[in-house]
Order: C-alpha cells, then structure tokens, then sequence
C-alpha cells in the first residue's frame, strides 16, 4: 500500500482523462445491476477518488473547468426543452410554486437554525438561502425516460429558476450588508443592468441565431455557435451579480425557438453533454464531499440530519401542496418533488460566498461544522432526488402507455413515411421534415427511396442516388431515426414511386419541387401530376428557401368543405406537429365551418400549438395572402384532385397563382388522402388514365383572355 501511495493522486491529464472516462463507462453498468440510478454511481465515485476518499485524483483545474461546463449545459438543456407556450399558459403556476418552493424550506431551515442550531441571524438566513435554492441534478434521467416536455417536469424546472433566482438576489442583499452596507444605488443599478442583460438577450439571440442559421448549415460551426452564446450569456450574467447558471438556463429558453426538439443539432448537444460533461460535473461534485466528518461526532451528524430534513421537508411540503392546488397526480408530485429538492452548483457558490463573509476579524460567517454539514447535505439530497425522479418518471411512463393502449387511433395509426430525394440541395431538407412531423411515440423507420430513369445513363444516376442516400442516412442516424433506403430503377418515374410506395407499405409521400426549371420549366415537373393523380394518399410537396427552424409563422390555405375529406386529420396533424416542433405560430385561412373543426383539433390534441384563424370566405381570395407572407413564413396550400368533394375549378388556376405571387417563398403543397383504395388497383372507362397540367378549356380561356385585352389597348 505504501509502494502504491506514492503514485497517488495520479497527476498526468491523460491518465487523470483515462480514470474519468472509465468511471463514466462502468458507474451506470455497476448501478444498473444494483438497480440504483447511474447519477447516484457518478456522485459515489467522485467521493471514492476525490483527496476525502482514496486520494486517486486531486480535484484540479480540468475538473473546475468541465464541471462548470457540465452545470452549464444542465441548465441550457433544462431551457431548451421548456414548452415555452405551456410556460405562457400556466406562468401563475410557475410564479406560485417557483415562491412556494423558494420561500417555504427558507422559512422551514431559517427558524431551525436560530433555534435549534442556536445560529445567528445572518448565518441563518444565508443557510435558509442555500436550502431554497436547488440544482436540477437529476434533470439527465428525464431526457433518459423522455418526458422534457410533460407538464410537472416543465413546473419544476421553471419554478426552480424563480426559487434559485430570489436565492441569489437575497444572498446579494446579504453579501452587499457585510461589504460595507449597501449603497443606496446598488439595487437600482443592479435592476438596471439586469433588465438590459434580458432586453439585450431577448433581441440579440434571435436575430443572431435567424443569422447564422440561415447562412451556415455545417454541423460543428452550429454547435460551436450555440456553446458560445451559451458562456457568453453565462459571463454577463456573472458580471450582474448572478450565477452563470442563470445566464445558460436565459440563453436556452431564447434558443429554444431555433433548435427543435428532433433535430441534428439537438441531438449532438444533448450527446455531448450527457457523455461528457455533465458526468465530469457529477464527479466533480463527489470530490467536494467529506464524508468523514459525519463521524466527527454526534453535533455534526445532528446538524446534517436537521439541514437535510427541515430543507427537504420544506420542499415536499411545496411540491405536493402545489400539486393539490393545480390538480396534478401524485406522480407529478413526486416528479416536482423530485426535481426541486437537490442541492449542488448553487449551494456549493453560496457556500463560497458564506466562507468570505467576515463577521468579527478572523470570524466568519460560516463555521467548519456548518461548512461540513452544507457538503454532506449536498450528497443525501442528491441521492434522495435522483430516486424520486427515478420513481416519479416510472409512474408517469407507465401511466402513459396505460392511456396509449385505451387510445384505438394510436394502434390503428398507419404511419410510414416514404421521402423521394433526387436533388443534393434539397434532400437534408425533406429529411429535417419527415423527422419533424413523424410520430415519436411509434418511432416507426422512414424510408427513402431515388427512382432512376433507366437509359443510357441508369449506372451514374444511380452511383449518385446511392451516395446521396448514403449522405441521408448518416443525417438519420444522427438524429438518432431509424431510415431504410433504396435505388430504383424504372422507365416511368411516377410508376417507380407508385410501386415502391405499395411494397414499403407506405402512409404518405414527402417530396421536394423540382429545382432546376432549365431541364423543365412546367410547375409540376415531369411526374408530380401524373403521381398525384395515380395515388390516392397524402402527398407533401415542399420548396425551403432558408432553414426550417428559422421560420416564424404557418400560414394554411384551406378550400371549403376540406373536413369532409377522408384525409382531414393527417395533414392537420402533421402541420400541427411541425408548428410543436418548431414552436412556431400556425395561421388557418379558411371557411369557419372548417376552421372551427380545425380549431377543435388542436385545441383536443395540441393545446400547446399557437394557432390562429383567419376567415376566407372564398379561393379567390388566395392570392391577396401574399402580401402577408413574409420570408421567414411558411405559405401552405391544401389543394384536392379533380372529383373529390372539397375540389373546385379555382384550384386550376394554381400553378399560375403561386408562380406568380408566391415566387421565392417558402411552399409546400398538400394532396389529401381521397378514397380508401389504391387507384392503380383499379380501371374503369370513367377514370381518366392520363392527365394534362393544362386542359384544352384552360388554353382557349387565357386565348380569349389575351385577344379582350389587346382590344380593349386598341
């Protein structure tokens, strides 16, 4: 043991690297057969190595640096998976339980302190701060069972910026009463530059996101962007006065808009953090803990039992009281309970700030044994909200899936997605698409497919299509979707799509407009028509101009009696999905026979969606839309096929229509699904088997047209 000592603590930041890696690679294998949550196994393992265990790692530079990283990206997470229109919705809730769960343990620990612990005043009141406060430790687990955006979660993690918020300001009152008295422009100016951290922050972020984004789609340059802005909006907020916790978690909510939930991007900083730095933080936090002192004596062991129980008891009592109070289930009371009741970051810097306050000379305000009793405070606290959280996110899977099995339009959901890529430039886009709108809950695999026409040129067209799938599956699998792909050759292309869609056992189609109007200049393309015509299910035609998740607004033309088609409800879902996903407001322009069906959708099935609706009271009225449509919106027309019943001789006019006034706009078109059979399983003497863009009646009216004008110039 001597002869190995001597090697310890390990000092070379490779193997310092090594040690770390291994305990995030075996930590949740070990705690996983012993059934404990994997967080709890990184908090034991810093304690195991740290100076207060074996002494195998000193607690060094990379471990503050990582560790500060790993609390950061704790915070920016939380942010970024807020529901931000659940937040407008419920915000009373989250002022009341943020004050409840901020005020009720401060109360709870400060008259324990005084009279139990025989503590003064200030000591009192900087303990009570440091048990109001929480860190959102076991927020990891909650992307592990997938419920970010379940309404308890969103509760706990906004009240817990408003709890951790009023901690910091009233700890600033007490540091700024020990610096020699507050000056009477402290609180003025400390307000001032608060509001213009949140301005500035509120107007910059997004133009610069909308900025970047649109200019600069490779991954490493987007990711690098928004870790930046994350430490930027850290540091200025630590120049206020507040912890940088508070700035990441600002910046997340802000960029929340710009980086949806399913996308690439979200998938590496979620991957990074949760690999990486989040575990470096966790384990740092180990190494702080001593858990010797707890055998110093039986005033220090009653000390920590009475911080730990009256700090807990306080935010239970908060947790399960706001429960009863919004109506929630007991599940999402152990899930508030859970969540709020962990103390790390922000009482490890209250604790710092305590240490520096000199209340005699060579006196401060924080003793070793109330020092002692905060560090070990901070391990049972988390181990008690990483097993709530564990067991509140049980119930509330199970509960769910118990709902899902009763719910018969879930099971009898028949979607498959089939993406038809052609164009490089365009193709990552129909992806980012299908992967918004498909449904998470089925995780069903999409499936691409690049018809190639068979001639001359069949083997570097389709040499081509399979590198280009090549490059979408790899954008799939960074988003952690599931694709399956394949090249086809055939001598029509419509007939290609049409066969592939019926052996895939496909739902719908996602497909871009054609690009390159030189090769053919008609709006449809060379097959759209004749595709649409030959199938009877949903097809999405789409033409992006800038980046999806930097669009602003949905605006819907819906033709009168849509609602009577068969396919009503998919594409309504689907554009409700994409306007979740990108958080962005829907407008419905339509009949309000229609809109009020509509607007009893969402509000049954996506209360969360900001939809609006707007009355057009006939299709003539479509092209007035355009000037309303800005660069940054998403104009979208749900047209119908020729015989259907919410078809009209208006949509004919169509292609004219959005070449002419919706030129260089973000587009997508919609055909419904119609009948409830595959057309090309029939044939009948009554069903047109080729169809023109243009009819014959179409030429002679813009003939005669033409010929009224000149005369009436002449």
């Amino acid at each position: 043991m001597t002869l190995l000592s001597a090697y310890f603590p390990i000092t070379d930041p490779t193997l310092v690297f090594f040690v770390v890696l291994m305990i995030i690679l075996f930590a949740p294998i070990v705690m996983s057969k012993l059934r404990i949550p994997h967080i709890i196994g990184m908090v034991l393992a810093g304690v195991a190595i740290g100076q207060y265990g074996f002494n195998i790692l000193e607690r060094d530079n990379s471990f503050e640096l990582f560790g500060r990283v790993g609390l950061y990206y704790i915070m920016f997470l939380a942010g970024l998976e807020m529901d931000m229109e659940g937040v407008k919705k419920h915000s009373k809730q989250f002022v009341i339980f943020g004050l409840l769960t901020c005020f009720v343990p401060l109360i709870f620990t400060y008259v324990m302190a005084i009279t139990v612990l025989g503590y003064s005043g200030s000591a009192s009141f900087l303990l009570g701060c440091i048990m109001a406060s929480n860190t959102l430790i076991a927020y990891p687990i909650i992307g592990r069972y997938g419920l970010q955006q379940h309404p308890s979660v969103s509760l706990s993690v906004g009240s817990s910026m408003i709890s951790l918020f009023m901690a910091l300001v009233m700890l600033a009152a007490l540091s700024g009463s020990y610096d020699g008295g507050t000056h009477w422009y402290y609180w003025p100016l400390f307000i001032l530059k608060f509001a213009v951290f949140c301005i500035g922050s509120i107007i910059l972020i997004p133009k610069l996101a909308r900025y970047f984004l649109r200019r600069y789609s490779d991954a490493v340059m987007q990711y690098i962007f928004v870790l930046g802005i994350m430490f930027l909006s850290a540091a200025l907020t630590s120049l206020i006065g507040i912890e940088g916790i508070f700035g990441a978690f600002f910046s997340g909510l802000i960029l929340s808009r710009y980086i949806p939930r399913v996308s690439p991007l979200m998938n590496r900083i979620e991957f990074i953090g949760n690999a990486l730095f989040i575990p470096y933080f966790l384990i740092g936090v180990g190494m702080l803990i001593n858990v010797r002192t707890i055998f110093t004596g039986i005033d220090m062991v009653w000390t920590v039992f009475l911080i730990v129980f009256f700090g807990t008891f306080g935010k239970a009592l908060a947790a399960y009281f706001s429960s009863l109070l919004f109506r929630l289930s007991k599940a999402d009371g152990n899930m508030m309970f859970g969540l709020t009741s962990a103390h790390a970051a922000g009482a490890i810097a209250m604790v710092l700030v305590g240490m520096r306050l000199e209340v005699a000379p060579g006196v401060y305000l924080m003793d070793d044994i109330m020092l002692n009793g905060v560090v070990m405070m901070i391990l049972f606290t988390c181990v008690i909200s990483t097993l709530m959280t564990e067991h509140a996110s049980q119930q509330i899977i199970i509960q769910e899936k118990t709902h899902l099995r009763n719910d018969i339009s879930v099971g009898e959901d028949d979607e498959r997605m089939l993406i038809c890529v052609k164009y490089p430039e365009i193709a990552p886009q129909l992806l980012y698409l299908a992967t918004t709108i498909r449904n998470q809950r089925l995780n069903r695999e999409l499936v691409a497919l690049n018809v190639v026409y068979d001639g001359i040129r069949s083997n570097t067209s389709r040499e081509q299509g399979l590198r280009l799938l090549e490059q979408l599956q790899k954008q799939a699998s960074a988003s952690e979707v599931r694709m399956q792909t394949q090249v086809r050759l055939a001598t029509n292309i419509a007939n290609g799509i049409k066969h592939a869609f019926r052996e895939f056992a496909c739902s719908e189609i996602i497909m871009g407009m054609h690009v390159h109007t030189d090769i053919n200049p008609r709006f449809w393309g060379e097959f759209i028509q004749s595709l649409y015509n030959g199938l009877n299910r949903q097809i999405i035609l789409t033409r992006f101009v800038q980046p999806m998740s930097t669009l602003r607004r949905i605006q819907v033309a819906v033709p009168s009696r849509a609602e009577f088609e068969p396919g009503f409800h998919r594409w309504l879902e689907r554009l409700s999905r994409l306007a979740g996903q990108l958080d962005c407001r829907i407008q419905f322009h339509g009949r309000q026979e229609s809109l009020s069906l509509i607007a009893e959708y969402i509000n049954n099935r996506h209360p969360n969606v900001r939809a609006e609706y707007t009355q057009m009271n006939h299709w003539n009225e479509l092209p007035q839309l355009a000037a309303g449509i800005s660069e940054d919106h998403l104009f979208v027309v749900v047209t119908a096929r020729k015989g259907t019943i919410s078809y009209k001789n208006a949509l004919e006019r169509l292609p004219d229509e959005l070449q002419k006034h919706f030129s260089g706009k973000n587009l997508m078109i919609i055909f419904p699904d119609q009948f409830g059979d595959q057309k090309e399983d029939r044939m009948s003497f009554t069903e047109a088997q080729h169809h023109e863009e243009n009819s014959i009646y179409d030429s002679i009216s813009r003939w005669l047209h033409e010929k009224n004008k000149k005369a009436k110039q002449l």
